[in-house]
């Protein structure tokens, strides 16, 4: 038995190596202190330390991995978050909070003008720029999130249900306010590759909302809406604050410049509304079902969408450590972005794959642990496992244009993908309920995958054919 799986292993080793014909080649990958001559396992064993090296010497997979810590903490943090809130408010306070907080989300994009985007995309080019764009970031955050807060006061009434106002804006001033201030200052330490940073700040948040919803179910088992809302603006605050003090003590206070603010809206404006359109097909058919009055159908739903958003953990962290590169090695050679997207790609859809499979497996565990009133999350559950894959797609095929200066035809798909959800919800959710919701999304998110692969392709087809891609 001993010998077979020896040679089992020697015959996959050979088959992994069949595509280094050149000796030297392979020793100049493996080292000369192992020799040619050496059995095929140990040259294999060899190779996967020098691969093991590698990984470890890379930044781009030292950030990812620290997202991955970060967002996989925020997982484990974010499922005891869910099984506690929804055992708080149960489905049918749980729909109405999230259709207050699905409408701050669409809008709440506008509450920074863009601004982290650009503060990206500049002080990646130039890190002494910080002071700069850090008060332009913040100013801009103070001035818009006081608009949309107003707006989103005015809207409450005629788009969710009855009596949803007050809860709309509590659910503003934390998510377009208090949040955007805490995003932004991530996104600082994401500029400078320093992403232990941004995943220490969101293992605090996540750990802050979690034990907040345990404490309000130990001392008061149920909860309205209205309450947990409030709670969340507490939450929020503590976490901007403590954020903002981070940022300072690393960096330096912020220069304000109306100049600086000035030159940017119109580019910042684009960005938020690339990014709001984005938000705006994952949410509005949280809102629409809570216009409709269907509450407990849109808890029912909302958890499950919830739970689809962490599948994608691992996903969106590769991306996120991956966009400092998209800017600094995209802008105007689409082509190199479009490697790079391709390479992450690779770690990124079996990572989705997987998580599909995960979902789909362990949906049934749902009901058990948030409570009976939540069995439909099942198949809700089982609808939108697929979700985690397209967004796999045209998350990394979207970074690639935005990282090359071509955040038009970015906007353009989903501004597409916009419509495309809100004719499918408009038309299906009225007749089907949550399920026609999962169907619009499925459909949305598959057909803006589609979009951006086409989209990314034809535009290298057409890029100069002197813009080679670099290896990354």
């Amino acid at each position: 038995m001993g010998h077979y799986s020896a040679q089992k292993i020697n015959f996959v080793l050979k088959y992994l190596f069949c595509r280094i014909k050149d000796k030297d080649v392979l020793r100049s990958r493996i080292g000369d202190t192992v020799p040619m001559t050496a059995p095929l396992t140990s040259r294999g064993v060899s190779a996967l330390r020098l691969e093991l090296r590698n990984i470890r010497s890379s930044a781009l997979a030292r950030n990812a991995g620290w997202m991955v810590f970060g967002q996989g903490s925020g997982f484990l943090l974010q499922s005891a978050y869910f099984i506690l809130i929804a055992r708080l408010l149960g489905p049918s306070e749980y729909g109405v909070y999230a259709g207050a907080f699905a409408l701050t989300s669409i809008l709440g994009q506008y509450s920074s003008i863009g601004s982290g985007a650009i503060f990206l995309r500049y002080v990646t080019a130039d890190p002494d720029k910080f002071s700069l764009y850090w008060g332009n970031l913040l100013m801009a955050t103070m001035i818009a999130s006081a608009i949309v807060i107003a707006g989103l006061w005015t809207l409450a009434r005629p788009l969710l249900s009855p009596g949803t106002q007050s809860i709309t804006l509590l659910a503003a001033v934390a998510n377009c306010f208090f949040n955007q201030l805490a995003t932004s200052a991530a996104r600082v330490f994401q500029t400078y590759e320093r992403l232990r940073v941004t995943a220490v700040l969101n293992v605090a948040t996540n750990l802050a909302r979690t034990l907040a919803a345990g404490a309000m179910l130990v001392a008061i088992h149920h909860a309205s809406a209205y309450q947990w809302a409030l709670a969340t603006v507490i939450v929020s605050l503590l976490a901007a604050s403590a954020a903002f003090a981070t940022v300072t003590a690393q960096f330096g206070w912020p220069v304000f410049s109306l100049t600086i603010l000035r030159r940017h809206l119109a580019e910042g404006f684009g960005f938020a509304f690339a990014t709001s359109t984005s938000t705006a097909y994952n949410d509005i058919d949280k809102t629409m079902l809570s216009h409709y009055g269907m509450n407990a159908a849109n808890g029912i739903y909302s958890m499950a969408y919830r739970i689809i958003d962490v599948a994608t953990i691992p996903g969106l962290a590769i991306r996120e450590a991956a966009m400092p590169r998209f800017f600094r090695g995209g802008i105007g050679r689409i082509r190199e972005a479009a490697a790079l997207a391709v390479r992450l790609l690779k770690r990124a859809v079996p990572l989705a794959l997987l998580a599909t499979v995960v979902v789909f497996v362990s949906a049934p565990l749902v009901p058990h642990l948030v409570g009976n009133g939540f069995r439909e999350t099942v198949p809700a559950l089982r609808w939108l496992c697929l979700i985690p894959v397209f967004r796999a797609f045209h998350h990394m095929t979207g970074s690639a244009l935005t990282g090359s200066g071509l955040q038009r035809y970015r906007t353009i798909s989903q501004v597409f993908a916009v419509a495309l959800n809100v004719g499918l919800n408009v038309w299906l959710i009225p007749r089907h309920g949550w399920q026609g919701a999962a169907w619009s999304s499925l459909l949305t998110d598959g057909t803006l995958a589609a979009v951006n692969c086409g989209m990314l392709a034809l535009l290298c087809g057409l890029a100069p054919s002197d813009e080679i891609p670099a290896v990354v």
